[in-house]
């Protein structure tokens, strides 16, 4: 079966330079594309995609507000930044976005990056999200800490969630623990659980909101 998506975007040569780069792979489809939010969210609500991909800073309705629109759909949100919309990424992290991308990627990078959030992952890279979301809590502070669930993880969760802060990968966090990459699969599975948590995206967002992450601090050390 194939991927079914929305692409948005309110450059319509950048919008249909990646319709056309999705489409053409043989289980990708490409049903619908928008020039703002409110089409976007009007192309959800009709097609039913299973991926939206979603400029952050468009006219009218943004992403992240088109995001939050779509909290209670099925849908995964991809989102189009820039290195220049720090600001934003913080924001559509907690409306539910499941990953980012930088606008001049490749094209083999955003076949990749659909398929990943397609599959139920979020996509995370440490060079850029992390460095992203630190800049962000520096400008604004986090909303008040409601992540009472915390107290439910044990201690090596703690930890991982921590790592997971800090935009490391499932292989790195294994090293650092020093346990296997299934062992560590586990870990985050029960974080998610736990917290109430759709996926890594939102388990970064609860670091910083929790404290566990501190922007400044060095990472903690693992034994």
């Amino acid at each position: 079966m194939s991927i079914r998506i929305v692409v948005a975007d309110d450059q319509e040569l950048v919008r249909g330079a990646f319709a056309a780069i999705l489409d053409a792979e043989p289980d990708m489809e490409v049903v619908a594309e928008a020039a703002d939010g409110a089409e976007a969210v009007a192309a959800v609500h009709e097609h039913t995609p299973d991926v939206l991909v979603l400029d952050i800073q468009m006219p009218g309705m943004d992403g992240i507000e088109a995001t939050q629109r779509l909290s209670g759909e099925p849908v995964r949100v991809l989102m189009l930044t820039t290195f220049g919309q720090d600001d934003y990424v913080y924001d559509a992290l907690r409306a539910g976005a499941s990953g980012f991308l930088l606008k001049d990627l490749r094209r083999a990078e955003l076949v990749h990056a659909v398929r990943v959030v397609a599959a139920g992952e979020s996509l995370l890279a440490p060079a850029v999200t992390t460095r992203l979301i630190e800049t962000a809590v520096r400008r604004q502070a986090p909303p008040p800490n409601s992540w009472t669930g915390l107290d439910r993880l044990t201690p090596r969760e703690r930890e991982t969630l921590q790592l997971l802060g800090r935009g490391l990968t499932n292989a790195e966090i294994a090293a650092g623990l020093v346990v296997s990459e299934h062992t560590v699969k586990t870990h985050v599975s029960s974080v998610l659980a736990k917290l109430g948590l759709r996926d890594r995206a939102q388990a970064v967002v609860a670091a910083y909101e929790s404290g566990l992450v501190v922007v400044g601090e060095p990472p903690p050390s693992v034994e």
